[in-house]
C-alpha cells in the first residue's frame, strides 16, 4: 500500500460516506505513538509496499508498539508504517465483482469463519454466508457497486470488509483478480475469468445479462498450510498468510461442506474417539462446542481453567495436565495416539509462547488440530452432519443444476 494511495482512498470512502477503520500513518516512533493513542489500542500495524500481510501484527500497548517499530526496517517519510484501528471480535467477509466502468455485479458475498485478525488467504470461507444478516449483506452490495463504479474498475474486484458490534466496514479494496475468483465461480456457477475478460474487451454487464440466484448448497474454502514440512513453526494464524494452497469442500449443508474441505485438506476431522480442549478463551462458544463434543459421544480432556469452566456449564471432562505440570501429561497423551483432535485457542503473548508445544506435538503426530473457536464451533458441526449421515458422491454439474 502506498502513503498516497490510501489517503486518496480514505477521501474517497468518506466522500461516500463508507466507514473505515480510523488509521494513520507513522516514519517514526514518536508519530507511531500518537497515531495509537489518537486512535486507541489495539491497533494494527504493517509496513508500506508489502504483500501476503509480510510483517502485520496485532499490537495491543505501548510496549508492543515500540519493539514493533524498533524491529521495523527502512521506516522514512517515503515508507511509513501504516497504522490502523483493530476491529476487535469482528466478522470477515469479502466481495468479488465484475465491473465494466460504469455498474458492478457481485455473484455472492464469501463469510470468513475465522475472525478478523486472521490473514484473508489463511481464513476458511464460506458461500453463501451462514451468519451474516440480510441487511449487512445489502450493504455490501451496495458499497461494492458503489466503490468499483467510483475506482471505474473494468473487469475483476475484489472487496474486503469486516463486521464490527453492526457495523459494516471496508478494509481494503483490490481492482484486480483474487484468489477467491475460481471458488466463487465453481459454487454459483458464474465463469468468472470468462466475463471479466468480456468486459475487458468491451462488453457491458447489462449486455452480459446477469443475475443473482439463490445457491441451494454450499461451498468451504479451506486453506492448506506446510507446516508438517516445518515441525518447529508455530501453527497459530494471524495477519501473515502462511498457506500455500486452498481446497474447496461442496455440500446440501453448511456441516458437511466443512467437514469435506477438512478431509481435502488433511488430516480429516475424526467422527469419533478423544478431542483435547485447552483454551483461554471462556465464553458462549466454547460451552456450546463442549456440549456438541458430549452430545456427539466424545471423551474430552481438558486443561485445568477449561476442565474447571466446562464443569460449571455442565460438560463432562477429564482433567489433563499441562508440559511442566508432571506426567502423564498432554505431550504423552499425544505422542501415545490417545488424542483425536486438539482444539487450543490461545489469547495472548504469554499463552502463545506456553501452549505452541501443544500445537506442534499435533502436527509433529499429523493429529487435526484447532487454533480458533470460530472453527472448532465449525469442525463440531461439521462431525456431527457427518454422524447424521452420509451423503453420496455429487457432481458440480448436479450442483449447478439445482441454483434457482
Amino acid at each position: 500500500a502506498q502513503a498516497e494511495d490510501r489517503d486518496l482512498f480514505r477521501a474517497t470512502m468518506d466522500r461516500l460516506n463508507i466507514p473505515m477503520p480510523d488509521s494513520g500513518m507513522a516514519a517514526s516512533i514518536e508519530e507511531a505513538l500518537q497515531v495509537a493513542e489518537r486512535i486507541g489500542y489495539p491497533v494494527m500495524c504493517r509496513p508500506s509496499y508489502v504483500l501476503g500481510g509480510r510483517g502485520m501484527e496485532v499490537i495491543h500497548d505501548e510496549t508492543m508498539l515500540r519493539e514493533y517499530v524498533a524491529k521495523a526496517v527502512d521506516v522514512t517519510p517515503e515508507r511509513p508504517i501504516l497504522i490502523d484501528r483493530f476491529l476487535q471480535d469482528a466478522l470477515e467477509c469479502e466481495a468479488d465483482a465484475l465491473a465494466d466502468g460504469v455498474d458492478a455485479f457481485v455473484p455472492a458475498v464469501m463469510e470468513h469463519i475465522e475472525q478478523a485478525g486472521v490473514h484473508s488467504g489463511d481464513s476458511a470461507c464460506v458461500i453463501p454466508p451462514v451468519s451474516i444478516p440480510e441487511k449487512h449483506l445489502k450493504t455490501i452490495y451496495q458499497y461494492t457497486r458503489q466503490i468499483a463504479r467510483e475506482l471505474k474498475v473494468v473487469g475483476l474486484m475484489n472487496m474486503q470488509y469486516a463486521i464490527e458490534k453492526d457495523q459494516v466496514y471496508v478494509l481494503e479494496a483490490n481492482p484486480r483478480a483474487s484468489r477467491t475468483v475460481p471458488l466463487v465461480s465453481k459454487v454459483c456457477n458464474v465463469q468468472m475469468a470468462r466475463l471479466a475478460t468480456q468486459l475487458m474487451l468491451g462488453a457491458r454487464l447489462a449486455d452480459l445479462n446477469l443475475q443473482n440466484h439463490t445457491i441451494p448448497h454450499y461451498g468451504v474454502k479451506e486453506s492448506v498450510f506446510p507446516f508438517d514440512k516445518m515441525p518447529e513453526v508455530d501453527p497459530l494464524l494471524g495477519p501473515e498468510m502462511r498457506s500455500t494452497g486452498e481446497v474447496l469442500g461442496m455440500a446440501d449443508g453448511f456441516g458437511r461442506a466443512f467437514f469435506k474441505a477438512e478431509e481435502a485438506a488433511t488430516p480429516a476431522l475424526p467422527t469419533e474417539g478423544t478431542v483435547l480442549i485447552s483454551s483461554s478463551q471462556k465464553g458462549a462458544i466454547l460451552a456450546e462446542v463442549g456440549r456438541e463434543f458430549q452430545r456427539l459421544g466424545f471423551r474430552i480432556l481438558a486443561t485445568d481453567g477449561t476442565h474447571r469452566f466446562f464443569a460449571e456449564h455442565g460438560v463432562q471432562t477429564e482433567r489433563i495436565k499441562k508440559e511442566h505440570e508432571g506426567r502423564p501429561n498432554i505431550t504423552d497423551a499425544i505422542t501415545n495416539r490417545q488424542v483425536h483432535l486438539v482444539i487450543n485457542t490461545p489469547a495472548d503473548k504469554r499463552s502463545r509462547r506456553d501452549d505452541s508445544y501443544i500445537r506442534k506435538a499435533a502436527i509433529k503426530h499429523k493429529i487435526p488440530y484447532v487454533t480458533t473457536l470460530a472453527a472448532a464451533l465449525a469442525s463440531v458441526k461439521g462431525i456431527a452432519a457427518v454422524c447424521a449421515g452420509r451423503s453420496g458422491v455429487k457432481s458440480l454439474q448436479a450442483y449447478h443444476a439445482g441454483i434457482r
